[in-house]
């Protein structure tokens, strides 16, 4: 599903990555590393946030810098960090990004959204939510898309003991690791069955 190939990408002046390769199939991977190894760079390079240098990166055969919009429909990158539009409600951040990805049932975010128990504050402005409400949000989100690859950067901040074992429980599913490549980034052992890890 996820090919990397000869990836050459630096920071600041700083080598990340020197032909670096990695191939993925369906199911779970955890990246580690030192803080300042480029897992969130290697995050968003994956996303198409970021260009290599050199290299390709490419999901089911679809290349990230040649056919960037087909591309980005097929992976989405869950980092914390939310679109700069503080007006927007959380109903309407949800209608954009659905509108960005065609395909997506509703029926699948509203049962994201009753899992994470959020139905409350789909009218309230994004800027107004705590952290774990914020954290929720973007994995209710991150959860429904129907992309190929799905990457979540350190998935269990911010959440409680409740969404934590929520999370543990959809990226358990066992219909969900056979259809999509889930990468995630975690200081705490993510415990979830057959993950494969990746040292930076």
């Amino acid at each position: 599903m996820l090919a990397i190939d000869h990836l050459n990408f630096e920071y600041a002046g700083h080598a990340l990555f020197r032909q670096f390769g990695l191939q993925l199939g369906a199911g779970i991977a955890w990246l580690r590393g030192e803080n300042g190894a480029g897992k969130t760079t290697l995050m968003k390079l994956i996303a198409g946030a970021l260009l290599p240098h050199t290299g390709t990166i490419t999901v089911a055969g679809i290349d990230s810098a040649r056919q960037a919009l087909d591309y980005r429909r097929r992976v989405h990158y869950c980092g914390g960090d939310t679109p700069a539009l503080p007006w927007l409600t959380v109903r309407e951040l949800f209608d954009l990004h659905l509108a960005l990805y065609p395909g997506t049932e509703p029926a699948a975010l509203n049962a994201q959204l009753d899992a994470f128990r959020l139905r409350g504050i789909l009218e309230q402005p994004v800027t107004t939510l705590s952290l774990g409400q914020h954290k929720k949000m973007q994995l209710s989100l991150a959860l429904a898309l129907p992309v190929t690859v799905l990457l979540i950067d350190e998935p269990f901040n911010g959440l409680d003991t409740a969404a934590v074992a929520c999370l543990r429980t959809h990226l358990a599913d066992p219909a969900r690791r056979a259809r999509q490549c889930t990468v995630l980034t975690s200081h705490m052992e993510p415990d979830l069955p057959l993950a494969q890890t990746i040292q930076l």
